[in-house]
This record gives structure tokens, sequence and C-alpha cells, in this order.
């Protein structure tokens, strides 16, 4: 064969040519190392050798990076992750069985009476949880709902919610963590069996790290069951991370973090905006739920009313702790203060006195133009020296109130109010 013809003859006529050349006692030895070539070449991404394999996502936020949960994370970091799966952060919300219900079963003490003619049982089985309601006069049940998300750690209490399809909405009955009972749902009529509340995604936003809206715009309350993160979990704060894992997959060795946005970079705004996000009272949106990510620039995203900024004492101290901070004096007379200053979200901190004094200390005693505490010395001793319940109490709420027994007016939640300051 002359050279021309072989340079047209292509590639399959190239490979046949060779096969037609190839003695036949060779012929099997030859299709055996070229199978095996191959697959040694298909499979080397995945090799477990290399110790690579790409990582599916869960989901993917609408900027095309993909969510990949935590459990992903703990391969490189288990000791954060074994301590944030301990806050109320991460447990804020999860999917609804006996484990993440902290409500009372047992009979007896599974019943919530709303007024005298209705009346609710919570039950439980293998399958499932159920708030099922009855008129209690005519002893009949007229309704039987599957909780199917929990919402809320369970230190202040929990709400439920319910799937119908794929839309979400929120129970009548609630959980009431202080009295260990359940209860109304904040806002639901007391004298009748409330329509379900419809969940949109501004209402998830700050219970979930993530949740794909079917809905057009996303202002909905249609989701895909099983594309939610649940929990305010690791890619909240730090942005989705499919990439990340995957190239430190890919380079184990590696200790410069990549494709992952790091706090250190950040500046102070843009750290403080990252708890804002749900810590700062109810917002106006400017864009869809959830495609705020760290890093931006949060009233690109959202607004807040400033004019209830300028009297910070009528706050509300359930969810605008960002808002009482900014007009603490502490906040005012530093330039680096942010709620990371007192607060790890990696690691439980709930009732640590001793390490929030600390934190007060360290700023109080470091600076001198910074006045200690005041208080005489027996009166400090007194309080436990802790600087925390005097100059950040618990204060009553004025949007949350809990319907407790026959009280038809509610009692207020208590929740700690971060206008740090001198109370009496």
């Amino acid at each position: 064969m002359n050279q021309n013809h072989h340079r047209n003859m292509g590639p399959r006529g190239i490979i046949g040519y060779f096969f037609k050349s190839i003695p036949e006692a060779a012929y099997g030895l030859v299709v055996l190392l070229v199978v095996v070539g191959t697959g040694i070449f298909s499979c080397k991404e995945n090799s477990p050798d290399k110790g690579y394999v790409a990582i599916e996502p869960i989901t993917y936020h609408k900027n095309g990076q993909g969510y990949v949960g935590s459990e992903s994370c703990k391969e490189c970091h288990s000791d954060i992750y074994e301590t944030h799966i301990k806050t109320a952060h991460y447990g804020t919300s999860a999917k609804a069985d006996q484990k993440n219900v902290h409500g009372n079963f047992e009979k007896g003490k599974n019943h919530y009476r709303l007024n005298d003619s209705l009346g609710f049982e919570l039950v439980s089985d293998r399958n499932g949880a159920y708030q099922q309601s009855f008129l209690l006069k005519e002893k009949k049940q007229i309704a039987s709902d599957t909780l199917g998300v929990v919402i809320g750690s369970g230190t202040k209490g929990q709400t439920y919610l319910k799937w119908d399809g794929d839309a979400l909405y929120q129970l009548q009955v609630s959980y009431y963590a202080p009295t260990d009972e359940w209860t109304n749902s904040p806002g639901m009529s007391q004298d009748r069996f409330a329509d379900a509340r419809p969940v949109n995604s501004s209402c998830l936003e700050c219970h979930v790290t993530f949740a794909k809206s079917t809905t057009l715009y996303g202002m909905g309350n249609t989701f895909k069951k099983d594309e939610i993160l649940y929990g305010v979990d690791c890619e909240r704060c730090h942005g989705p991370s499919e990439r990340h894992v995957n190239l430190h997959r890919e380079n184990p060795e590696e200790q410069h973090p990549f494709a992952m946005k790091t706090y250190d970079d950040f500046t102070q705004q843009q750290r403080l905006d990252a708890c804002a996000l749900c810590h700062s009272g109810i917002r106006t949106p400017k864009k869809p739920a959830f495609a705020f990510l760290p890093g931006d620039t949060l009233s690109h995203f959202s607004i807040v009313d400033e004019t209830v900024l300028k009297e910070p004492r009528t706050l509300d101290v359930h969810g605008n702790q960002y808002g009482l901070l900014k007009a603490s004096a502490c906040f005012e007379k530093t330039e680096t203060m942010r709620c990371t200053t007192c607060h790890d979200p990696h690691k439980p901190q709930r009732g640590a006195t001793a390490m929030f004094n600390e934190k007060c200390m360290g700023c109080h005693m470091a600076n001198k133009n910074i006045a200690g505490c005041t208080e005489k010395k027996n009166r400090e001793t007194g309080m436990g020296t802790d600087c925390v319940s005097c100059h950040m109490p618990m204060l009553d709420s004025k949007s949350m109130r809990i319907a407790v027994g026959k009280d038809s007016t509610g009692t207020a939640v208590q929740v700690r109010t971060h206008l740090i300051g001198i109370y009496e």
C-alpha cells in the first residue's frame, strides 16, 4: 500500500488494516490489550487508586453552582462538623420524624384543646407523625395531616409544616418548649379550625440552607422535595461547595481553599450581611429568596425599613438582633465588632456564661477608653459576674406570642436582646 492510500483511509480504515496485518494467533491477545487499555483509561478519573470520585450535587443555585450537603464537608473538617451539628442553627429545620419532633406523643400528653368545640391529637407510628383534628362535642375527626417538616430547633419551640403535593403549609398545632406542651401556632385563629397557612420561599429562607422553588420568580409555596437542604448548614454561610469539594478530592494534599470564599477576605459589612439576612427583621425583597450568597451586598437583595432604626428600643427582640447590635455603644465605639466577635457559628454556645464574660472583658479590660463594670462589687458578685444577663436581658417579643392553656391573649416569647446597655 502506498503512503497516499494509507493517508486517505481514515481512522477506521487504518485500524482495520492494522488488524488484518496481525497474525491470527496474536489476534486475541491484541483485542484483550485494547479492551483492558480502554477500561483503564475510562476509569482513570474515578479510580480508587487515585482516591478521587466526583461528588454529585443535590441541587443547584441559580448561578449554576452546586450544593453538595454538609456530609461532604465532614471529609476534611470533621471536628467543625461534629460541633456544628449540635447548634441551633443546624437544627432549625428537618424532616419530621419521632427524633426531630420534640412534642410529646404519650397518651394523655398528646392533646391540645383549642376551645370548647375543637381539639387536636398528635399521634405517631412507624410511618410518620400526624396532627388529627376533632369536633369535640360530636366526637368526630375532621382532618388528619402528616407532619412533613419541622421548623425550629426546639430551644423555644417548634412549628410543623405539611406537604400537599409539592406545596408547603403550616399546621395549626405547634410545640412550646418552656411549658413542654402542644399549643396553637402563633398568629392562627383561637376560635376555629384554621386553614393551613402557605409557607413561601421568604419564610423558608431563614430556616433551610436552600430550597428549589418551582414557581415563577420563586414567590410561591411549591418546592422540589428532594432539593431542600435542611438546617442552616455549612453551605449557607460558605456558599455552594461542589467545585470546592471536587477540587480538593482531586488534590487532597492542597491546603489552600480552592473555589471557596473565606470570611478572612470579607469586609466588616459583608460579614455582618451574612448574618443580617436572617437576623435583621422583616425585609422587603428586591430579588428572589435564596439568591443572596455570602460575600454579596445584602442591600442589593432586600431592604429593611430604616425608619424603625431611629429608635432602637422599638425594635423587636425576635428577629432583629442585627439592628439592636448596631445601635449599641459597644458596636458604635469599635471598628471591627461583628456577630462572630462573640458567636462561633461552628459551636453550641447557649448557656456558656464564662465564655461570653471573657468576650466582654476582653474588650473592657484591654481598652482603657472602655469602662469596666461600674456595679458595686457585692452586687457584681451576687449577679455571678454574668455580663450578659445584666446588659443583654431576656425581653418579651412584640411579635411572638404563644397561647398557653386557656390564655386567649397569648404569652410573649422571651428573647435575649442584642441592644447592649444598662437596664434596671
